[in-house]
């Protein structure tokens, strides 16, 4: 979420890039970090940069409808090509014009590739070069996801800008398969940008992996550079790391990544990392946290998560927060 006027006194940006469906303006940068301030043009949508993005994985953010969300100021949400693959299915969706009809959402749309759930739902899943089969949650059946099966979902859903399907360990995972899991997410993302069909409507971003191994790392991040995409992600991380790596390996990333494009953290979304990640170069953000956090009765407020099961609060009429002027 962002705010809609922090631009509206510049008129210059210090630095651009234009790509076919995909103009990234940083008008302002911080002289003591890597922040950045910036605008990000989409097919749908002009979105701002610090930017965090709810998730609503099947096409819906649980218990907010699409005009909430707006009245939110949200830019940009989170669909899942996995399980929006399995349901309602790509056939359906191409009938409904795509996700963004489907779900009457004006607004921007990203689209994960299905690659996370190698780390999710790893005893269902067998990892091969050709891809990665699963086993279909709702009805058992085995389901193979290509990186050019991925891009064709992800073309039908037709979100602004979707992953590329990326080979995921865990970022506890050491030893050769974290380079077998590189060398191979580059190996799929050339086999997505040759499968894309709709370049000049959608964006595809590559992931840069490696675990926490500085040499990988910094050659995937370099190794995607060749490719001259739109915008780039940091994936693999938080799932579990120390935070002095997980930054570290974010850090790395962004000092490799081009400067004029917008750099997305995956799965981030505690507020000490989106101000740490900010102060490190990163535009993007995204996490099931608040929403899910929220479901369970807790408030993030500015001194931490609010319980409001607590039976302190069973005849508290006051506001949750006094100071913001959100709908508490």
């Amino acid at each position: 979420m962002t705010a809609t006027n922090e631009f509206g006194h510049l008129d210059t940006p210090l630095e651009v890039s234009n790509s076919p469906a995909l103009k990234f303006e940083v008008f302002v940068r911080c002289s003591t970090t890597k922040a950045r301030a910036s605008k990000m043009h989409l097919p749908h949508y002009t979105a701002h940069t610090p930017i965090f993005m709810p998730v609503g994985t099947m096409g819906s953010i649980k218990g907010i409808t699409t005009k909430q969300l707006e009245a939110l100021d949200c830019h940009i949400i989170l669909g899942n090509t996995y399980h929006l693959g399995s349901r309602p299915g790509p056939e359906l969706l191409e009938k409904a014009g795509g996700l963004h009809k489907f779900m009457a959402w004006n607004r921007g749309l990203l689209t994960d590739s299905g690659g996370f759930q190698m780390v999710s739902l790893l005893k269902l899943a067998n990892i091969t070069e050709e891809g990665v089969e699963f086993e279909n949650p709702h009805d058992g059946q085995k389901m193979m996801l290509t990186p050019e099966m991925s891009i064709g979902l992800q073309n039908a859903i037709g979100a602004d800008i979707m992953m590329q399907l990326d080979d995921v360990v865990s970022s506890l995972t050491t030893g050769p398969r974290v380079e077998e899991a590189m060398w191979r997410s580059v190996r799929w993302l050339d086999r997505s940008i040759k499968a894309h069909k709709r370049p000049t409507e959608q964006n595809l971003f590559p992931i840069v992996q490696g675990g926490l191994d500085i040499e990988l790392r910094t050659k995937s991040a370099q190794e995607l550079v060749k490719r001259d995409s739109p915008g780039y992600a940091i994936g693999g991380l938080s799932g579990g790391e120390a935070k002095g790596s997980f930054w570290r390996m974010v850090s790395l990333s962004t000092d490799i990544l081009p400067t004029n494009k917008p750099r997305y953290c995956m799965g981030v979304g505690y507020a000490e990392d989106l101000v740490v990640c900010s102060a490190l170069g990163v535009d993007m953000y995204d996490c099931v946290f608040p929403t899910r956090t929220a479901r369970f009765g807790n408030a993030l407020v500015r001194t931490g998560s609010m319980s409001l099961r607590q039976g302190r609060y069973s005849a508290d009429l006051e506001p949750i927060d006094k100071d913001c002027d959100c709908s508490t």
